[in-house]
């Protein structure tokens, strides 16, 4: 009898895990609420598990981490223009990106993935971005939580 309920409600735990990760969509736009060449969200809030996918909403627009501004262990992505790029990010940190042709013009977000584990790293690595770029991501910075 021990056997037929722990099995059960074990799967129904596993189940409840899975389905709590969260699926968030972010825009790649000409224009928006920010400014001309924006994410929108730039800035976003996950937990580990949860799916991001980045739409192409304008043409001529991509998605791909900004050098190793991630959390130790997380996957980069390099989304192709004009391309859906959807990724999975595992690792609790902050993960920086940009679009390829527009990050001078300021075209970059940013996601917290659970604790900021790697904030010192990316607050430093802001500096060092140029223009527009250097500007949002420091704004951006600023929505960040402990």
């Amino acid at each position: 009898m021990f056997t037929k309920v722990l099995i059960p409600a074990a799967a129904l735990a596993l189940l409840a895990g899975v389905a709590a990760a969260e699926t968030y969509t972010v825009e790649m736009l000409n224009r928006g609420e920010a400014g001309a060449m924006v994410f929108e969200p730039a800035f976003l809030q996950a937990q580990p598990g949860d799916t991001i996918t980045f739409v192409p909403t304008d043409r001529s627009h991509n998605s791909a981490t900004i050098g190793e501004l991630l959390p130790e262990g997380a996957e980069p992505w390099d989304g192709a223009i004009n391309e859906e790029v959807t990724v999975t990010l595992t690792e609790e940190g902050l993960y920086a990106y940009q679009c390829d042709p527009h990050a001078a013009m300021g075209m970059v977000g940013l996601i917290q993935v659970g604790a900021p584990t790697n904030l010192e790293e990316v607050t430093a690595a802001a500096d060092d971005l140029r223009g527009k770029a250097k500007n949002r991501m420091t704004e951006l910075l600023t929505q960040v939580t402990e």
